[in-house]
């Protein structure tokens, strides 16, 4: 009897055994035919063909020493010399122009028309925008419909109706990495760390004269983000908000495009780090105080080689008055332009007197969401590079300065980087 009790319960352990197999290959991933019981990952998977971003060049990975390459004049110590690795990623060529923004800028005024027009359609029960559909600028009747657009009665010039550039809001919709990583958030629900915010994304064109007391640069405020002499001239007048906004919507603008022609979606467009920024613009040379690699901010002709004030009160020896094109002057030795001069650049670091005594050793980034109302020390974030109005000390790749990220600026521009899978032979 105890014998035969054995043997029945084995045959249920091998009953159940049986069937708990046959469930699995029943459901989920698919076992390959050849695996034949061994481990060899889930398949078929696609072919990977990392895309190259269009006016982006890549930066190799790397170490570096990051800090002065020369003497610290101010003897401030706020960049102590530090060797840092840092991984790959692209990085725009130039920095963002007015022409680029400004397809970011038409975006939201269409989307937010659109709403306005009804132009809207179902998809997984979501509203969504019908970009299907068209807009009729010049239609009295739709311009009536857009009403909420427009500057008021009293607000108009000659009575034109303009769009009121004030009512351009960008709703955007991040992930909080900061809050989410800190152990006392573990199992949180993800709602916890998703921050929303409308951002307005015009630029501030009165820079150009609360920049400078008793100067004439009106005919700057009024024509250079719209007028077509400027198109490819370095956006400005962008705060650091709007900065971060334009990478989100970056890419979305490509994640939307990608998902709707089913390729792997793409890590997100950023501003880089200050160790990314200075690691680019070194352009894989050492301990060399400027992009090109010299110790001089002339060539051997004499000729400046970047747009900066070389002088007292002498902005246009270097050719250009205030801005020059984005792509002006020679790129650095990795195909980068103007990271000395036209415009300083917002990283996406806070900027800390003591950051490089804390930070890794492996792709440093100080990283902190602050709101508006702060203490304005806690709103410094790291810019870059000098700009037409700076004189040579701050084209140096290893100076460090900072401005509000809810300021402004004429001298101040941005560009972007993105971290794309690429495939790395090792070494063997």
């Amino acid at each position: 009897m105890k014998a035969t009790l054995m043997k029945l319960n084995y045959l249920r352990g091998l009953l159940a055994i049986l069937l708990v197999s046959l469930l699995a290959s029943c459901g989920g991933s698919k076992t390959p035919k050849n695996a034949q019981g061994q481990l060899i990952g889930v398949s078929p998977r696609p072919k990977y063909y990392p895309p190259v971003p269009y006016g982006m060049v890549y930066v190799q990975p790397g170490t570096f020493h990051m800090g002065p390459s020369d003497e610290d004049v101010n003897y401030a110590f706020t960049a102590r010399n530090k060797s840092i690795s840092i991984s790959g990623f692209y990085m725009d060529a130039t920095e963002i122009t007015n022409n680029e923004y400004r397809q970011f800028v038409n975006w939201v005024r269409d989307s937010i028309a659109h709403i306005l027009l009804g132009h809207v359609k179902q998809d997984d029960g979501q509203d969504v925008i019908d970009w299907k559909q068209k807009i009729d600028w010049k239609d009295k009747g739709i311009n009536e419909k857009l009403d909420a657009m427009i500057y008021s009665e009293a607000d108009r010039l000659y009575g034109r109706k303009d769009i009121d550039v004030g009512k351009l809001i960008y709703h955007q919709e991040t992930f909080n990495w900061d809050k989410a990583k800190l152990r006392e958030n573990a199992g949180k629900p993800r709602s916890q760390f998703i921050v929303k915010k409308d951002v307005p994304i015009y630029p501030d064109t009165l820079c150009w004269i609360r920049d400078f007391s008793y100067a004439y640069n009106e005919p700057m405020t009024r024509m250079y983000f719209w007028h077509p002499a400027f198109d490819n001239y370095p956006v400005v007048g962008v705060n650091w908000h709007q900065a971060t906004a334009f990478c989100e919507w970056r890419s979305k603008f490509w994640e939307d495009y990608r998902t709707s022609k089913k390729l792997f979606t793409e890590d997100k467009f950023q501003l880089p780090s200050e160790a990314q920024w200075e690691y680019a613009a070194r352009g894989g040379r050492e301990q060399t105080p400027y992009p090109w690699g010299g110790y001089y901010i002339r060539n051997k002709k004499g000729c400046l080689l970047a747009n900066f004030k070389p002088g007292r009160g002498n902005y246009p020896e270097d050719g250009g008055f205030y801005t020059v094109r984005a792509d002006a002057y020679w790129p650095n030795d990795y195909g980068l332009y103007c990271m000395a001069g036209n415009v300083a650049e917002w990283t996406a670091d806070i900027f800390y007197e003591n950051a490089y005594s804390f930070t890794s050793d492996m792709n440093p980034y100080l990283r902190m969401d602050v709101p508006d109302d702060a203490p304005l020390k806690m709103k410094r974030k790291a810019i870059r590079g000098g700009s037409w109005k700076d004189i040579g000390y701050f084209l140096q790749t290893g100076t460090r300065t900072y401005e509000y990220q809810d300021s402004a600026k004429s001298y101040v521009g941005f560009r972007c980087t993105i971290a794309l899978s690429r495939r790395s032979k090792g070494r063997h």
